[in-house]
């Protein structure tokens, strides 16, 4: 009995950090990405790079934090894919 309980208690253990290893691998695998809707818009130039600064729910935001500097406004390609796959997702249904 006394050789029982320290035997349970580490399979326990070891199960939860298998489980959570497995949880974590997978995550990786298959990643989702979930843009938010005030991240439609990206600020993009130089010093921004790509995608840049993805903080803005409107165009005309993000056309006013560009005005005066050599930056300029796009949708944030996070976003337009996840639309695409919206899309696709739908099609796909409709057959």
């Amino acid at each position: 009995m006394r050789r029982t309980i320290p035997l349970l208690a580490s399979l326990a253990a070891l199960a939860a950090i298998a489980f959570t290893a497995q949880a974590q691998a997978q995550a990786q695998v298959q990643p989702q990405i979930q843009v938010r809707a005030n991240e439609r818009y990206c600020l993009q130039g130089r010093q921004w790079g790509y995608p840049g600064n993805c903080l803005f729910v409107t165009y005309q935001q993000c056309q006013a934090t560009a005005s005066g500097t050599d930056a300029y406004c796009d949708i944030n390609p996070r976003y337009a894919f996840q639309l695409q796959q919206q899309q696709q997702m739908q099609q796909r249904r409709a057959y």
